[in-house]
């Protein structure tokens, strides 16, 4: 009996794999790691608290969010391609659009304080109770040059949608860590998962027929800090930025306890 030839293994059926792999193990090191800070602040109510927001972070938006979009990918691939704009813009929109998703859940969690067990203030994960001045002063305006960075380099090489997840998911550790301390960089299978998902769906929207090259090597490790060399661009694309100059950096005390 001939045995049946088997299909080459491609290097994208590879990199889908690999994916794959990768993706089942950051999920389990973050549910693993999150499961034991819960425990470890237990008997501290406002850690506590702040922990629990954390889980729904991850249940709303990597479990809710993150499955929606790769369940219907290719609905929503499809809507896109109808729209009549620059790839270029849909991928900036897009993505904004996710990020302010994103921040709309954890504005949510902040202002869920009093379902924590905690008063409103006493525990929270955004700067302020409010989405408006969270999104406009705090965070989306932060992330809306990185995407502008991120379409630059799209139309120049061809990184895959998941090296672009998992790029910008590292740049997105290292922005946490660079602005909130050493510990966060332990967090890096949630940040990875929170800020890469702004950006795998807008990234499978990149035409394939564009003039772009493979990235060599060293371009890795150029898109992971490239993104935050663009955030001074802010100034430019949202001027109420320095027009308002003595806006406050966080809207609450402290968290102690």
């Amino acid at each position: 009996m001939t045995p049946t030839p088997q299909a080459p293994r491609t290097p994208a059926g590879r990199e889908k794999r690999w994916g794959r792999l990768l993706v089942l193990a950051l999920a389990t090191w973050l549910v693993v790691m999150s499961g034991l800070v819960l425990a470890a602040t237990w008997k501290s109510p406002v850690r506590r608290a702040v922990v629990g927001m954390g889980w729904g972070l991850i249940l709303l938006w990597i479990g809710g969010c993150g499955l929606t979009m790769w369940r219907w990918r290719e609905s929503w691939c499809g809507f896109v391609a109808r729209m009549r704009l620059p790839w270029m813009l849909k991928f900036v929109l897009g993505s904004t659009a996710l990020a302010l998703l994103e921040e709309a859940i954890t504005t949510l969690l902040t202002n869920c304080a009093p379902l924590f067990g905690v008063r409103p203030g006493q525990a929270y994960i955004t700067a302020s109770a409010n989405y408006l001045d969270v999104v406009l002063y705090h965070s989306v305006v932060v992330f809306v040059p990185m995407f502008v960075a991120w379409a630059l380099m799209l139309r120049r090489w061809t990184f895959s949608a998941f090296e672009v997840f998992l790029l910008f998911g590292l740049t997105g550790t290292l922005a946490e860590t660079s602005a909130f301390g050493l510990q966060h960089l332990g967090e890096f299978a949630l940040w990875i998962f929170v800020y890469g998902l702004m950006v795998w769906l807008p990234a499978q929207w990149v035409p394939a027929d564009r003039p772009a090259s493979r990235p060599r090597w060293w371009l890795y490790p150029v898109a992971v800090v490239f993104p935050l060399l663009c955030v001074p661009l802010a100034a430019v694309l949202e001027p109420w930025i320095w027009l308002t100059p003595k806006h406050p950096p966080i809207h609450f005390p402290p968290i102690t306890g």
